[in-house]
């Protein structure tokens, strides 16, 4: 399960599933050198993303590879 405490480049390391839902919702975080320190719920607030509905949909990608 992803948190919104948990530090981006981790998220897509752990879970490269992810990476289209980032794109999805304009984070490209992923090509960010600060993803290795950032958490998913401060970059979610610096491009204004709604942590919860960010959150959704990233953990339905999981879901759905189960």
């Amino acid at each position: 399960m992803i948190t919104q405490d948990m530090i981006i480049s981790d998220i897509i390391t752990r879970h490269p599933e992810t990476l289209p839902i980032f794109k999805l919702y304009k984070l490209d975080c992923y090509e960010c050198q600060i993803a290795d320190l950032e958490t998913l719920e401060h970059g979610a607030g610096v491009h204004k993303v709604a942590i919860q509905e960010l959150l959704v949909s990233l953990n339905s990608v999981l879901n759905d590879a189960k």
